[in-house]
């Protein structure tokens, strides 16, 4: 599921169409998702946004439905700089994420699964400021993996 391949550090965008953007090619270029999941969680975020409020600082997690995902896999980015996305259940809040991490899941009873373990995870201050601070994607991979693939 989590893959140094498909971790970004210092990812400088200007705005969430151009990160999700970013990421969901990548997944592309990896072959876990279908050309189609591009415009589809592009379309997914319009809808239903995703960022959060994170004890550390914001993060989103863009996703779609299954229909698009050949193989599950998670996508992180560190962005160099905070871009505007709406909050997940209020889109009327603006928040400014730090991390995202875009998830290509195929099977919806392991969305949520997985889901829970991201949620668990942004209640934590000191992991959450790790992954901020790290200086490799080898390093944010090592920090994420016990945490993702429990």
């Amino acid at each position: 599921m989590l893959s140094r391949n498909l971790i970004r550090l210092n990812l400088d965008v200007k705005s969430k169409e151009e990160a999700i953007r970013i990421l969901a090619e990548d997944f592309v270029e990896a072959g876990v998702v279908k050309e189609s999941f591009v415009d589809a969680v592009l379309e997914r975020e319009q809808e239903s946004p995703t960022a959060l409020p994170a004890v550390a600082y914001d993060v989103a997690i863009p996703h779609t439905v299954s229909a698009h995902v050949i193989t599950p896999a998670m996508n992180v980015a560190v962005l160099k700089h905070p871009v505007e996305f709406q909050q997940m259940g209020s889109p009327d809040v603006t928040l400014h994420p730090q991390v995202l991490f875009m998830l290509a899941i195929s099977d919806p009873k392991d969305q949520l699964s997985l889901l829970r373990r991201i949620m668990k995870m942004l209640q934590n201050k000191d992991l959450l400021n790790q992954i901020r601070a790290a200086k490799s994607e080898d390093e944010i991979y090592g920090l994420l993996k016990p945490v993702i693939e429990v």
